[in-house]
This record gives C-alpha cells, sequence and structure tokens, in this order.
C-alpha cells in the first residue's frame, strides 16, 4: 500500500470486557500493529481500555467517539466507539452476563459499521461463550453470530497459522453431529471458499488438501462405513471439474505435515478438533481465525478470554497483532476517512 492509497479503517471489537481483549487491543495498537497501514478504529468501552493501558503500562491515549467520522486518527491515541456499557468496578476474570451483552452489542456494531462501508474490515477480540448465553445470545460462537447478523447462509471458518491454513467444513458441533451434516455440496461450497480467499490474497492457482474423516481416509473402505467415498469424494471431485487443484481425501495424520512442509497452500478439514488441533500446535499465540463467506472481511485472534490472566497485563498480543495485519491485507484499500 503506497503512502498515497487512503489508509483502510478497521474496526476492532473490544470482545468479552472481563477478558484479556482490552488488554490485547491496547498492547497491539500501542506496540507493533502502530506500524501497520491502516486506520483502527474500537468498538467497545472507552473507560475499561484506559483502565486496560494503565493495567499494562502502555502510553496510549482513548478518544471517545460517536462514530467513525469524529474519529481523529492522531499518533499515540486510538479512537473508540464508545458504547459504554461496562461498569467500572466490572471484575476481571470473572463470567459476567454485562460483559457477555457488551461483547455482543460491539460484534452488532462493528458489523452494521462494515456492512453500511464505514469500516473497511472487522477485527474481533474474543469473546466468551457462557458470558454471551448468559446474555442470552445463543450462538455457539463469533463466526454463528455473524452470519445471522449479515444475514448469511452459510460461512467457513479459516485459521491461519505460520506455515498452515486451514478450512472447515463444520466446526462448533459434536463429533456424531458433524460426522452426519457432511455431505458432497458442503465439502465442494468450503473448498471454493478456500479456494477464492486464496486467490483473492494473490495465490493464483491455490493447492488444497482434503482431509478423510476416518484413519487413513477410511483406507479403502477398512475403517468406517464408506463416508470418504459418499461424502468427500464427489465434493472433490465437483471442484476439481471447476478447475480447483483439489485433491483428497487424504489421511489426517500425515496430511498437515505435507501442507507445513510447502506441499500445499490450504488443508480442508472435516471437522473442528481435526483441523484446530495442528494449528494451536503450530502458533497458539499467532494464529489467527478468518470467517470465510461473509459480505464483510472479519479476521479474529485465535485464542480466547484466557480469564486466568485476564487484568495482570500478562497476556499475548501477537495474535491480534496478526489478526490486524491479515484484516489490513484482505481490506479494500479506500475505506472513509
Amino acid at each position: 500500500m503506497s503512502a498515497s492509497t487512503p489508509r483502510p479503517v478497521v474496526a476492532l471489537t473490544m470482545g468479552d470486557a472481563a477478558g484479556v481483549g482490552p488488554e490485547v487491543i491496547v498492547k497491539a495498537l500501542a506496540g507493533a500493529a502502530a506500524d501497520l497501514p491502516f486506520r483502527p478504529l474500537v468498538v467497545g468501552d472507552a473507560a475499561r481500555l484506559r483502565r486496560a493501558a494503565a493495567l499494562c503500562g502502555v502510553r496510549l491515549g482513548i478518544h471517545a467517539v460517536r462514530s467513525p467520522e469524529e474519529a481523529a486518527w492522531q499518533p499515540g491515541t486510538v479512537d473508540c466507539v464508545d458504547l459504554a456499557n461496562i461498569p467500572e468496578d466490572l471484575p476481571f476474570g470473572r463470567l459476567s452476563p454485562v460483559a457477555g451483552e457488551g461483547a455482543y452489542q460491539y460484534v452488532a456494531e462493528a458489523t452494521r459499521l462494515a456492512s453500511e462501508g464505514r469500516v473497511a474490515a472487522i477485527c474481533t477480540a474474543p469473546l466468551n461463550k457462557e458470558a454471551l448465553h448468559a446474555a442470552g445470545h445463543k450462538f455457539p460462537g463469533h463466526t454463528e453470530l455473524l452470519a445471522r447478523l449479515t444475514g448469511t447462509e452459510e460461512v467457513s471458518m479459516l485459521l491461519s497459522a505460520p506455515r498452515l491454513r486451514v478450512i472447515h467444513v463444520t466446526t462448533h458441533i459434536g463429533l456424531v453431529d458433524a460426522v452426519a451434516r457432511i455431505e458432497p455440496g458442503l465439502v465442494e461450497r468450503t473448498i471454493r471458499r478456500g479456494h477464492e480467499t486464496l486467490v483473492a490474497a494473490g495465490l493464483e492457482r491455490p493447492r488444497i488438501a482434503v482431509c478423510g474423516i476416518n484413519p487413513h481416509a477410511g483406507e479403502n473402505g477398512l475403517f468406517g462405513h464408506g463416508e470418504e467415498e459418499s461424502k468427500v469424494v464427489p465434493g472433490v471431485a465437483a471442484a476439481r471439474a471447476a478447475g480447483i487443484d483439489a485433491q483428497g481425501p487424504l489421511p489426517a495424520d500425515t496430511v498437515f505435515f505435507r501442507a507445513v512442509r510447502g506441499d500445499f497452500d490450504l488443508v480442508v478439514a472435516m471437522y473442528h478438533d481435526q483441523g484446530h488441533g495442528p494449528v494451536k500446535v503450530l502458533g497458539l499465540d499467532a494464529g489467527v481465525n478468518i470467517t470465510v463467506g461473509l459480505p464483510v472481511i472479519r479476521t479474529s485472534v485465535d485464542h480466547g478470554t484466557a480469564f486466568d490472566i485476564a487484568g495482570t497485563g500478562k497476556a499475548d498480543e501477537a495474535s491480534m497483532v496478526e489478526a490486524l495485519r491479515q484484516a489490513v491485507e484482505l481490506a479494500p484499500g479506500g475505506s472513509r476517512g
């Protein structure tokens, strides 16, 4: 991005105020993320951000605004669309429906701003699913919440870590339910969404590996009940017929090693733990979660609210910095501002 190109505005949702979200945001914006070519706009609670900055010992001014159009974009200061919905005495590290409601409101506001074109992308700090549910919002996580807010019927979760990218056919459902939900059309659509995302990111012909469901990808019917042949093979074939370089089903116990080695640009995992495990082994603090298929750009840290260390200033901001970096890369170049 050249100096003359307008810097995209990225909305950072503060996440659960009782977790590490406020801390990783202020540490990232006062540190490595300050050099990224974008304009940060936190959607959250300004007083909570000021408290987080004090806890972390970072020098960062917090400028409360009502809209992106009021942002000042001054060095050493971050603008915050201040919803002012967190009590000053809310403790860190404790489950709170108040914090769960706040986290929901931040995502809803950021989604509205992105849908209206007033910000170019969304980057989310972690929310707590139990707190979200306690506030009356029954979503398994950000992915499903964003799909509802944008009226999107189907999205995919893509995790990116150093040397490995993984997109998931199913995510936050039980293993038995995941196997039942997998079908050729869903497999094909997931491959397509992953392919389109990487092409948009500059990879002309991504190499995509598709996992099997059973050990050794069923080993020609030896394991399982023919799930690979009935659920995965037709989806891969349809993707290949559309010109996508997809291979599979491949054994999941070796395919991630091959991807890290450089054989593939993307792995399609069939269920949550099949894909999450390898990514988190490689980069728990540097992983990024990207929601694929939304009408807005959304990236996120790939860690939770970490109630055990929230409020101590010890949270590592590396994943937030990388999530912001990828939001900037994926964002349209010229948001307002």
